[in-house]
């Protein structure tokens, strides 16, 4: 039996609000797609029947209000979620107004402030720097990147059907950049040609060549082109943008606040106190929606500002630091005895800092002195990675390490980095 017209309008909107929260479905494996789980099961269990249970209550003083209270609603949330399930200015056309009042007010000012600069016409051209601004402010930054979901694509002209499996592909970390590479999984009975997608790793490329030799033993006459096509067709797959919101709560009350506003004021006929506890009944709802969903938001915030742990550090200092040392010399040798200079070795010989025939007895030198270290390999760089057991006796040798660093590497998440 079908659903009603009433029942129609409320199961749809509950699957438009799930998928605004949890934000487009993500395949492959990895810790932020654990996550969707998560906040899909939050959804689920907690935030939709607790609502439901208080819309029921809200309903039963205004029981022909339903329908126009789950429009409302959707019409309210749909405008601050992204694709992604990120809480900031998304579809709502409000903003433009917003920034162009932020922007004009700030003109007068900005043109006696800088009556002299030539760069005036330049400053007054940025509005929508401006604009990007007053959208992004309340908001962390975590990465631009594809959704990437399993796809079936018909290629009708030639008469074949390609399905692009990503259950393995692993989501990427930060904002590295992995090209994506197919494999023939299988070619199914109906004649469907299953690719599996993988990143790319050490440089791998998808070899078109040997895709084409092994379907060509099921399909006779498919061409190479019409492999490339296939997969041009997979990748045109949406870039979105992943933020975590600073303070949803207080952003969507306001925002909130703000649409009931010019709801109120924008209507020509006068409300009657019934319409108006209506109205409140839908605040209400919403107001408790807003702090379900800042809940999940929050312990997002807190994950990510949470402070990382130091997994591992290193130095890298030059020889000719580590001679200068008191008994500096005898460290050194027992760096050319360690197990580990033959990678050090190799890791040079991959930056091009020495040649192919180097040999680790010419970085000392006899002299008349007796011996000292090789002018021309002073500045090799010791990775202290390479030699473990000797990491702690070279940083002894320094008096005071940090005043004598010049710089630091941090390989890490950039915000935490930047922290």
């Amino acid at each position: 039996m079908g659903l009603t017209v009433k029942e129609s309008y409320r199961e749809k909107f509950w699957e438009i609000l799930s998928d605004l929260f949890v934000g487009a479905k993500t395949e492959g494996k990895s810790g932020y797609v654990n996550l969707l789980r998560v906040k899909n099961k939050y959804f689920k269990d907690y935030l939709k029947p607790e609502i439901k249970r208080l819309i029921n209550e809200e309903l039963s003083k205004f029981p022909t209000f339903e329908e126009e209270l789950y429009t409302k609603l959707y019409s309210f949330f749909h405008r601050y979620f992204s694709e992604s399930g990120s809480i900031y200015f998304s579809y709502t056309p409000l903003y433009y107004k917003i920034y162009e009042k932020v922007y004009e007010s700030g003109e007068e000012k900005l043109k006696e402030v800088i009556t002299y600069s030539t760069d005036y016409e330049q400053i007054l051209s940025d509005k929508e720097d401006v604009s990007l601004f007053w959208k992004t402010h309340m908001l962390y930054y975590i990465k631009t990147d594809r959704i990437i979901r399993s796809m079936k694509i018909e290629m009708e002209d030639e008469g074949f059907s390609f399905f692009f499996n990503v259950s393995d592909v692993e989501l990427k970390k930060g904002n590295e950049k992995r090209q994506l590479i197919y494999e023939l999984e299988k070619i199914e009975k109906d004649g469907t040609i299953i690719l599996k997608v993988l990143y790319s790793e050490r440089g791998r490329k998808t070899k078109v060549e040997e895709l084409l030799k092994q379907i060509r033993k099921r399909h006779k006459t498919i061409k190479e082109e019409t492999i490339k096509r296939a997969i041009r067709v997979f990748e045109k797959q949406s870039t979105v943008d992943y933020f975590i919101n600073k303070d949803a709560e207080k952003f969507l009350k306001e925002q909130f606040d703000l649409w009931m506003y010019q709801y109120l004021f924008s209507q020509e006929t006068s409300f009657t106190r019934e319409r108006f506890e209506e109205l409140f009944s839908l605040k209400r709802v919403a107001y408790r929606v807003i702090e379900l969903i800042a809940r999940f938001e929050d312990e997002l915030k807190k994950i990510w500002e949470k402070p990382r742990f130091v997994f591992n550090s290193n130095y890298v200092i030059t020889l000719d630091r580590i001679a200068k040392k008191e008994g500096g010399l005898k460290i050194i040798k027992e760096f050319l005895k360690a197990f580990g200079m033959e990678k050090q070795i190799e890791e040079w010989k991959e930056l091009g800092i020495v040649d192919e025939d180097f040999k680790k007895e010419d970085i000392l030198t006899k002299t008349l002195q007796g011996e000292r270290l090789n002018e021309k390999y002073q500045f090799l760089p010791i990775d202290t990675k390479h030699f473990k057991e000797l990491k702690w006796k070279i940083l002894k040798a320094f008096d005071n390490l940090d005043d004598e660093l010049d710089g630091w590497l941090i390989k890490s998440e950039n915000w935490q980095a930047l922290n």
